[in-house]
């Protein structure tokens, strides 16, 4: 049985690949297929349906987060495999060879998953509010001998405006060494560096350009680490990133007719999803609309219907349609035009805005933020602010990175409704030179396929 090495390359698309040699020269090797994704196609959606085979509406992943209604909270990025609903695509290949092994390196839903090695992004939260990079690993051994060799995990080159090629570097590095001196069956790597300059500049951009080229020579100690392990490769992506120009604010909305409400602290308002009628979780282009009555579905559906950059109002027998009739989604999930997005901005004056709203804060804002990937352009001290704030963390203070903007104009780049054209979508590469023969008839597999492809090659189906 020969081992797989499963790279999920964010944002890969037929049109970056150009720019992309050494993922090139793999397809030139093996083969290359248009990859189907899912609505929404969003990181934690079209991962958990590549790993267990099914659509959101059975495995509950219906985007990066969600309003659980059972705590009356707004949670997006939770990290418990638990929450994936189905049977894992290395739980599946133990029912045929009983022993096999699995590792993750930085793909979502890590901690509490069945995987033999687990390495994942998880600061230390400390008592005095402060937050210092690390990261959660299994066995508890491999931290230290990964933070040993590579240092600490590079958080805020991971996320944030300082986000770059360091993370994915230090997550190549650390496949590479669990590849090498474990030789798992199977090996998960998440490769987020091409998400950051698409979303800030466009995916037509120079920046995205000279991005996908970085990426690919980051990955090339992998590639070459499979090679000599025998592995097959598979190389793909959740999905692709659009143009966009116009952001939609969706809460706003909601708050003008009446049905979103807000409390107010120290002056500042908090979106009170226990007394509105509708809110929205915004998750870059596809937005959870969530209804305290369903007598308010019509009201609701008709207004968000006559929103500009609105392209579908979903009601449960729509989502249907996608696969995304979960319990979990909202009564209505809305989608934007191809040149819009959501933002999940709620507040009307500036000076009333939450103090999450200019820091990076993924896990308190009750919806996606892409302006976290900027310093704040209409902040010339924005940048000096981040360095005495780093001054101030290297002393042990406490402190505020107010550096991100709440103007959401500066996003070029969005993702989460279907792709348009093939060219703007995901595609996946893999190197084995044997094509499946749904792929050679149609050139493509469906995001479902991915589980079984991987079972397939190694003769586990």
């Amino acid at each position: 049985m020969k081992p797989v090495v499963l790279l999920d390359v964010v944002g890969m698309t037929p049109e970056l690949l150009e720019h992309m040699p050494n993922l090139r020269a793999l397809a030139a090797s093996g083969w290359q297929a248009e990859l189907g994704t899912v609505l929404p196609a969003v990181t934690c959606s079209a991962q958990s349906t590549f790993l267990t085979g099914r659509m959101p509406a059975e495995h509950g992943v219906v985007g990066n987060g969600w309003y659980f209604r059972d705590l009356g909270e707004v949670h997006l990025w939770r990290q418990h495999n638990r929450l994936v609903q189905g049977e894992k695509l290395w739980d599946s290949a133990r029912r045929g060879r009983p022993g096999y092994r699995a590792a993750n390196i930085c793909w979502w839903y890590a901690m509490g998953a069945g995987t033999d090695w687990t390495v994942t992004p998880r600061p230390v939260y400390h008592a005095d509010g402060r937050k210092s990079p690390d990261c959660y690993t299994r066995p508890p051994g491999l931290h230290d001998e990964l933070t040993g060799a590579f240092g600490s995990f590079p958080l805020f080159h991971y996320w944030g405006p300082t986000a770059d090629l360091t993370s994915s570097r230090w997550i190549v590095s650390a496949a590479c060494r669990v590849l090498r001196r474990h030789s798992p069956d199977l090996l998960l790597c998440y490769v987020p560096h091409l998400d950051y300059d698409l979303q800030r500049h466009g995916p037509g951009s120079a920046q995205a350009r000279v991005a996908a080229a970085d990426v690919d020579a980051a990955l090339r100690p992998l590639l070459d680490e499979a090679r000599a392990a025998g592995a097959v490769v598979i190389a793909l992506s959740e999905y692709g990133i659009t143009a966009v120009e116009r952001p939609v604010h969706l809460n706003r909305e909601l708050r003008r007719e009446g049905l979103l409400e807000v409390h107010t602290q120290a002056g500042m308002e908090y979106l009170d999803p226990w007394t509105s009628r509708a809110f929205a979780v915004a998750d870059h282009q596809v937005a959870h609309v969530y209804l305290r009555d369903d007598a308010d579905l019509p009201r609701v559906r008709d207004l968000l219907a006559a929103i500009p950059g609105v392209d579908e109002v979903l009601d449960r027998a729509a989502q249907a349609k996608y696969g995304l009739d979960h319990p979990r989604a909202g009564e209505l999930v809305a989608v934007a035009e191809p040149d819009s997005w959501f933002t999940y901005y709620y507040w009307l004056r500036e000076d009333r805005a939450p103090d999450f709203a200019r820091g990076v804060e993924i896990h308190r804002k009750p919806g996606y933020d892409p302006a976290e990937l900027f310093f704040d352009p209409d902040d010339r001290w924005a940048k000096a602010k981040a360095a005495l704030n780093l001054v101030k963390k290297k002393a042990g203070l406490r402190y505020a990175m107010n550096v991100v903007p709440t103007d959401a104009r500066f996003v070029r780049g969005s993702h989460g409704r279907l792709p348009d054209r093939p060219a703007e979508g995901p595609v996946l590469i893999c190197s084995d030179p044997a094509a499946p023969a749904e792929i050679e008839r149609t050139g493509r597999l469906a995001a479902t396929g991915v589980h079984d492809l991987v079972l397939n090659l190694q003769g586990l189906s």
